[in-house]
């Protein structure tokens, strides 16, 4: 090759080469104290070949994390040397993490360091997935949303339990409308955290992903391996959620349609999620309203005011107003 041709092809290279590495959409990861991380770096940089995932890589990832919750900071050390094979460069800060991507997961599983670790992200309009639970608490959860259209940032959150197929089937009408439903699934206890809202939020999510929004009234009846929440929606229709503590752990469910009474799916591995993430990340059209987000947190929060008052009726309105009083005193100036 003769240095007239070599010169092209070097500047040829020098133009192209570039332009593909544009087209890598970069995901960076706040905290690898959840098996969602390492789940979510194994598909999307190397054992998947689904072209939804085209063009997706995660490539940076800052690692803390929980730090009292022991079950989630101890997995930190071996999720930091697992993503690492999948070529995530470990980062010292969310700062740093922000300089090098495109859009972020927001994946540490104590809720309430979201509302700090989102902030940062907020601030610099770069799509956000946060993983369940958006927030430890209803006040919180209402916070982010706040501030994510203070700064015009797209976001949701949602359980993978949403996204499995059957339950998506309900939700679109395939059996007709869904008169009523009961779902379940486990539900233990974490201290730093209101009940549900750490795990017991996945079989919430479920009861609404086939009932929809418009509950308007919750009772809750608590034992010491169960609780049953009823929720009365708007329209008549009664759906309930059964947290275990219990014997055998499980999701699943009833529901009750208008052409047949049918179970509701159960957990289906975290794939289904992954693809709503990333069509999210390319439309910047949130999947999940916020809305229904915040139905789910005010279902959950009301059942706790129903169990500290013995099982009474609780109004939905009046505990999502009391939150976003709460919330808008605590986003004042961020």
């Amino acid at each position: 090759m003769n240095l007239r041709k070599l010169f092209c092809v070097l500047f040829v290279c020098a133009i192209v080469v570039p332009m593909f590495a544009q087209n890598v959409v970069r995901v960076g990861i706040i905290g690898l104290d959840t098996s969602h991380s390492p789940a979510f770096v194994k598909i999307l940089n190397g054992e998947s070949d689904d072209p939804v995932y085209a063009g997706f890589k995660i490539v940076a990832a800052y690692p803390y994390g929980s730090t009292r919750i022991e079950s989630s900071a101890k997995r930190i050390p071996g999720y930091i040397e697992e993503v690492k094979k999948y070529d995530v460069k470990i980062v010292e800060s969310i700062a740093e993490l922000l300089k090098q991507v495109d859009c972020v997961m927001l994946e540490t599983n104590d809720g309430n360091l979201h509302l700090e670790q989102a902030i940062e992200v907020l601030k610099t309009g770069k799509p956000m997935f946060i993983d369940k639970p958006i927030a430890a608490t209803l006040t919180d959860a209402i916070a982010i949303f706040e501030l994510a259209k203070k700064y015009k940032t797209p976001i949701f959150s949602s359980s993978a339990l949403r996204y499995v197929p059957k339950n998506q089937e309900l939700r679109n009408g395939a059996l007709g409308k869904v008169l009523g439903a009961d779902a379940y699934s486990p539900a233990p206890g974490e201290p730093s955290h209101p009940d549900f809202s750490w795990y017991g939020i996945h079989g919430v999510e479920t009861l609404f992903t086939v009932m929809g929004t418009g509950c308007k009234g919750v009772s809750r009846v608590s034992s010491e391996g169960t609780d049953v929440v009823v929720g009365l929606w708007e329209d008549g229709r009664i759906g309930s959620f059964r947290g275990i503590r219990a014997g055998k752990q499980g999701y699943g469910g009833t529901a009750f349609c208008e052409k047949e009474n049918v179970e509701i799916g159960g957990y289906d591995g975290y794939g289904h999620l992954l693809k709503e993430i990333v069509t999210f990340f390319k439309t910047k059209n949130p999947p999940v309203s916020e809305k229904e987000t915040l139905e789910i947190f005010t279902f959950m929060e009301a059942s706790n005011v129903s169990k500290q008052q013995g099982g009474k009726a609780i109004s939905m309105e009046s505990v999502y107003e009391t939150s976003l009083k709460q919330a808008k005193v605590l986003i004042s100036g961020k």
